[in-house]
């Protein structure tokens, strides 16, 4: 895949509901995912309008959810090497949630914890015959239907950081105060803004990954989420650049963002 390494490639919304969660994220983004998977395992594209997938909706069965699985949006960095990038990350004091496995036609892979808690999945993906040249669409800096920033609430911002910086290639650019508990520290991926690394504003708040998608009208979005039994958690809230952000909670209990224009 033409991505370079430290990418992020694909997101994967688990859910116990996928049948729920399509309704709630189609009139949300915009988008149209998959109302039946195409194969034996309950895997479902996430297509968006204009073409091109954003990513995937994974059902949790009862036996996931037995052994600690929670609905939750998930991120794929790309690497050169799966099983290489885990054992360098273990050095370093990453945790090992899912060993490197295969999947014929799409890749091998491998899920860590951050040594901070945040949780990623790493992928060298196996592109179909003859698109080796592949390049992954799923993130934009500025596209609706597509995941526009990456943010990591962390325990230990700083730490995190340098873990990302080392093993992933990213870089750390500006920083915006949050009070005592610490600043909000940008990063970049060549030379992106890709997202940023933030201190938890409460000592309870989880150490997670919250990613933003894009949408085309935050008030429309805002609406679509309430009339979908969803929740607006923090937000909606100016960002430079004059758009707007929030953080919401879905029917079936994972945690997203969106960011949009107003245009009211």
């Amino acid at each position: 895949m033409a991505n370079p390494p430290g990418s992020f490639i694909w997101y994967e919304l688990m859910s116990p509901d996928p049948d729920g969660s399509k309704a709630f994220y189609d009139a949300v983004v915009g988008w149209d995912i998959e109302p039946k998977p195409a194969g034996e395992l309950d895997y479902r594209m996430i297509r968006r309008a204009p073409g091109g997938n954003a990513g995937g909706v994974l059902r949790l069965d009862p036996a996931m959810q037995a052994n600690g699985a929670r609905p939750m949006w998930l991120g794929y960095l790309n690497v050169d090497d799966v099983d290489a990038s885990v054992e360098a990350g273990k050095v370093d004091g990453a945790k090992v949630i899912m060993p490197p496995w295969s999947v014929p036609g799409v890749g091998r892979m491998a899920m860590i914890a951050d040594p901070t808690g945040g949780i990623v999945y790493l992928m060298k993906p196996e592109p179909p015959a003859g698109q080796e040249d592949a390049t992954s669409d799923v993130f934009s800096v500025d596209r609706p239907q597509h995941i526009r920033w990456n943010e990591l609430t962390s325990s230990d911002p700083a730490r995190a950081t340098e873990f990302y910086k080392r093993h992933f290639g990213w870089t750390q650019q500006g920083s915006m105060p949050m009070g005592p508990a610490g600043d909000y520290l940008f990063v970049q991926h060549g030379g992106v803004g890709i997202g940023a690394i933030s201190p938890r504003m409460q000592l309870e708040a989880p150490v997670a990954w919250t990613y933003y998608i894009g949408v085309d009208d935050i008030d429309r979005a805002i609406a679509a989420v309430n009339e979908g039994g969803g929740k607006v958690l923090w937000g909606p809230h100016q960002i430079p650049g004059g758009e707007y952000s929030l953080i919401g909670l879905d029917p079936q209990g994972a945690t997203f963002g969106l960011v949009g224009p107003r245009h009211a």
